[in-house]
C-alpha cells in the first residue's frame, strides 16, 4: 500500500523524510488495527518526492506545502473515521516536523482505491478476500 509524500524543498529539515515516514507509516497501521501485523507492515511501502520551490502550486500561485497520497484496496481507508484520524495525524505529523512553521492549510492529502484483484503483494495479483485472509494469518 503505497504512500507518496511529496514535500516543497525545505518544509521539514533535509533528513526528517524517514522520519515522517515512519510516524505516518505507523499511524495508517494504527489506524487500521494492524500494527505488528506481519503480512501489511512490510507492504505499507512509501517514497518521497522532493520538489524544487518554485515547482509547487495552488491556486495557479507558487507555494511551499506538502501532499501525502495513498493507493490501497477499497476496504483500506474506507471508513470516514479511519480516514478523518489518519490523515489528520499525518497532517499534523508533518506540522510538527516543520517545527510548526509548515501551515496545515498547506499539507493536502487523498487517497485512491485500486481496482479489486489488481493489489500485488509477493509476484500475486490478489482480490481483496484474498488479502483479508492473508492479513488475518498475520
Amino acid at each position: 500500500m503505497p504512500i507518496t509524500l511529496t514535500l516543497t524543498n525545505g518544509v521539514i529539515s533535509a533528513g526528517q523524510e524517514a522520519v515522517a515516514i515512519s510516524k505516518i507509516t505507523t499511524s495508517f497501521l494504527k489506524h487500521h488495527g494492524l500494527e505488528g501485523n506481519t503480512v501489511m507492515t512490510p507492504n505499507v511501502t512509501a517514497h518521497v518526492v522532493i520538489v524544487e520551490k518554485g515547482h509547487s502550486f495552488a491556486g495557479g500561485k507558487p507555494i511551499e506545502g506538502a501532499w501525502i497520497e495513498t493507493k490501497t484496496p477499497s476496504f483500506a481507508l474506507a471508513d470516514h473515521d479511519v480516514q478523518s484520524a489518519f490523515f489528520g495525524e499525518a497532517t499534523q505529523i508533518l506540522h510538527d516536523l516543520s517545527g510548526g512553521t509548515l501551515p496545515k492549510d498547506r499539507i493536502w492529502s487523498n487517497g485512491v482505491h485500486a481496482v479489486d484483484g489488481t493489489w500485488n503483494i509477493s509476484g500475486k495479483a490478489l482480490k481483496n478476500v484474498e488479502i483479508g485472509e492473508a492479513v488475518s494469518a498475520g
